[in-house]
């Protein structure tokens, strides 16, 4: 008798090499981490680490190596500032990056990794979207900013300024071998960057989540176990940023979130991801603000599709029971939207400046950088995309 596999998780692979150094103090253990004689290069971002004592903390913990240092690397890492980062790693002949800051400076590290050693434009990276990397650089991250989860994955995003092109990679060769996560340094975190990690990690888990059930308990109950914690202590951390327990979880979570283990066996969405990127790339929002804009209204486009987990999440992470199940469906959506608003993060596009006459360049954009439909059904068109952002105005 044939055994039907209908309704169970799918078949899949997960190996994951990144060693995680969790808690206060941590940075100090990059010096069993980094060999002795390497050439190191330290990127970060716009200061932030030299003013809080990380930077201090690194290069106490680096000591007896040659260090180079590299600053200004954008929230939304620029391909054009990565190249001057990777010159600089060939012409100093540097052996071992380290990325000390947000996601986006680890992004920028990871291509940078990849760029060094790659013969060729390497713009040509990001546009076979990093299938083209033999290898890398090896890459450690000390994490300040918990949002991309960019410290356990083989994924960077990276924008092109002039041409106002955003797109990803995925490598195995660009995995950091270690990553450093110490909640105090978090602390110094101004409001609103605290509030676009928080609605970042919280997004990535529903991209793995709101797609559709194929019978992965596993995967199900962790990504809900995540946002329960992220819902719990997002609004604390922006009252009580020194609140270590609450920074720990979030940290935590974030990284969790991103490392691959949710997405094993089960499809994911990540349309809004996509259609956000390109809100970034040409009119410059912050990442989070893209996602927390194009979700409610994707999940309104969708929720036919979406039905099934639409309505577990409603009761398992809001505990929303009454009423029929699109009324259920509807709370749960608006709930969503009321948690970004709760954490300052605006939800419609007027909120930022923006107004119709930006859709057909956003699905302009989507045409030249996805030859496929997006969503986990490969259902999300331009088009599609563009009634999205309608209801998102």
């Amino acid at each position: 008798m044939r055994r039907s596999f209908e309704g169970a998780m799918q078949s899949f692979t997960y190996w994951n090499t990144t060693r995680i150094h969790f808690g206060k103090g941590q940075i100090a253990r990059i010096s069993e981490e980094v060999p002795p004689g390497a050439r190191v290069l330290i990127a970060y971002g716009g200061g932030s680490v030299l003013k809080n004592g990380v930077m201090d903390q690194v290069r106490a913990a680096l000591a007896g190596r040659t260090v180079f240092e590299f600053g200004g690397i954008e929230a939304n890492p620029h391909f054009e500032t990565l190249v001057k980062v990777a010159d600089l790693a060939r012409t100093e002949k540097v052996d071992f990056l380290l990325a000390v800051g947000g996601g986006s400076v680890a992004d920028g590290t990871k291509f940078v990794a990849a760029a060094a050693l790659f013969e060729g434009d390497p713009w040509d990276i990001l546009l076979e979207r990093g299938t083209n990397v033999q290898a890398a650089l090896p890459v450690g991250c000390v994490m300040t900013l918990p949002a991309t989860g960019s410290e356990m994955n083989r994924n960077a995003v990276i924008t092109r300024a002039s041409t106002q092109d955003k797109l990803p990679m995925n490598s195995v060769h660009v995995m950091p071998r270690f990553s450093v996560l110490d909640p105090e340094t978090t602390y110094s975190l101004p409001p609103r960057q605290t509030a676009n990690g928080v609605v970042d990690s919280f997004m990535h888990v529903l991209e793995q989540y709101l797609t559709y059930p194929v019978g992965a308990k596993v995967q199900d109950r962790f990504a809900e176990g995540l946002l329960l914690t992220i819902l719990e202590d997002g609004p604390v951390a922006l009252r009580e940023p020194t609140n270590y327990a609450v920074r720990a979880n979030l940290m935590w979570a974030s990284t969790m979130a991103l490392n691959d283990l949710l997405s094993r066996g089960v499809p994911g969405d990540w349309a809004t991801h996509r259609i956000g990127h390109e809100l970034t790339g040409l009119y410059g929002l912050d990442h989070a603000a893209t996602l927390a804009v194009v979700l409610p209204s994707l999940l309104k486009v969708k929720r036919a599709q979406k039905r099934e987990k639409l309505l577990q999440y409603a009761e398992r992470v809001f505990g929303i029971t009454a009423g029929s199940e699109d009324e259920r469906i509807d709370a749960a959506i608006e709930r969503t939207r009321a948690f970004f608003e709760a954490m300052g993060v605006k939800t419609r596009l007027a909120d930022y400046g923006l107004d119709a006459r930006i859709i057909p360049e956003v699905a302009n954009k989507l045409r030249q950088h996805w030859q496929v439909p997006l969503g986990e059904h490969r259902d999300v068109t331009p088009e599609v995309a563009s009634n999205i952002l309608e209801l998102a105005l």
